[in-house]
């Protein structure tokens, strides 16, 4: 049994799930982006919510691709192929994470 397959497959589906999630609701799934949820109604408004949520859909998305390859990979070449995956996401997933929210969003201003 291949545990790093399954775990890269579980994270298939759980990514791609709040992709669909977010493209499905687009900008009412802002309410549930962690930072941005806590903006009162007035600094929300500042932002473009719509590309808030498409650009978390496209990434969700890319995760789950990457996590694919990783469980495919893992059953066909070597199971330490889901450690490579996870590494990858690893590295997307801290490059694109702030402690401050507002640094997090600053590049969804409305101008």
């Amino acid at each position: 049994m291949n545990i790093g397959a399954w775990m890269c497959g579980v994270l298939v589906i759980s990514f791609a799930a709040i992709g669909l999630l977010f493209g499905l609701f687009k900008e009412k799934a802002t309410k549930c982006v962690a930072g941005f949820n806590t903006f009162s109604e007035k600094e929300q408004a500042m932002y473009d919510r719509a590309a808030i949520s498409l650009d978390i859909r496209n990434q969700c998305f890319f995760w789950s691709a990457i996590m694919l390859a990783g469980t495919v990979l893992s059953l066909v070449l070597s199971p330490y192929m889901a450690i490579l995956a996870f590494i990858v996401w690893g590295i997307l997933f801290f490059k694109d994470t702030h402690m401050d929210a507002h640094k997090a969003f600053e590049k969804y201003l409305l101008k």
